[in-house]
């Protein structure tokens, strides 16, 4: 593969997707009924930009569900892991598509497919072979299990191209640590949809989370 199979045009509409806030909500939905309301919240809260894990039974619903009713909700699929449920995430009417790794098929299957795509990498090597096939944009993660701040720090020199939405272990006291580097664009967050919000459906209270996190900048 050679660096012109992955479309310039992809890494553009990453970076005009991250631009509209410094957070990715990371969301994991198990009920179906709660996909709408949630994503409302996060969106009013001024995170229009949401990652939907296919991690759960409900996930694919929930995504053609916000796609469908949630006016400016940008819409993706996470936790993709091989071509098939790249393919069903797709279907269900994903904007963007984020991974946790790096595997060739996957790759060349987005490219394939036309949709930009967000490898999740943790080494040079594996970021090396997705740079192969065009990529730029790369989920950093597990963020804080993979080093965190300091492997950012030592990438940026001999990779100015290169940037990253780091995901795990990024919480509100740490979140601008990441956010003030030069090669991070946005980061990924769990936190905005804790249990007890989930399960008490407070949507006022995930609503002002997600304003929280909106105010957050490096």
């Amino acid at each position: 593969m050679t660096a012109s199979n992955y479309p310039d045009t992809f890494i553009q509409q990453i970076d005009d997707l991250v631009a509209l806030a410094p957070v990715i909500p990371v969301l994991k939905i198990e009920h179906l009924e709660d996909a709408v309301p949630l994503a409302q919240a996060l969106v009013d809260g001024g995170l229009p930009v949401l990652e939907i894990t296919l991690r759960s039974d409900a996930a694919l619903d929930a995504i053609r569900a916000i796609c469908k009713e949630v006016k400016g909700a940008r819409v993706g699929a996470g936790t993709v892991t091989n071509v098939t449920n790249l393919q069903a995430a797709i279907d269900a009417g994903s904007e963007f598509i984020f991974t946790p790794g790096a595997t060739p098929a996957l790759l060349a299957g987005a490219i394939a497919a036309n949709i930009p795509m967000v490898p999740g990498i943790q080494t040079v090597s594996e970021m090396m072979t997705a740079m192969d096939f065009g990529y730029r944009r790369f989920k950093f993660f597990p963020a804080a299990a993979a080093g965190g701040t300091a492997i950012l720090k030592s990438i940026a020199g001999p990779f100015p191209e290169v940037r990253f939405c780091p995901t795990g272990g990024i919480r509100p006291a740490n979140a601008n640590e990441y956010l003030c580097l030069s090669n991070v664009m946005c980061v990924g967050g769990t936190w905005l949809t804790p249990d007890d919000l989930l399960e008490a459906k407070d949507w006022d209270g995930i609503r002002e989370l997600a304003r929280a996190a909106r105010s957050l900048r490096g």
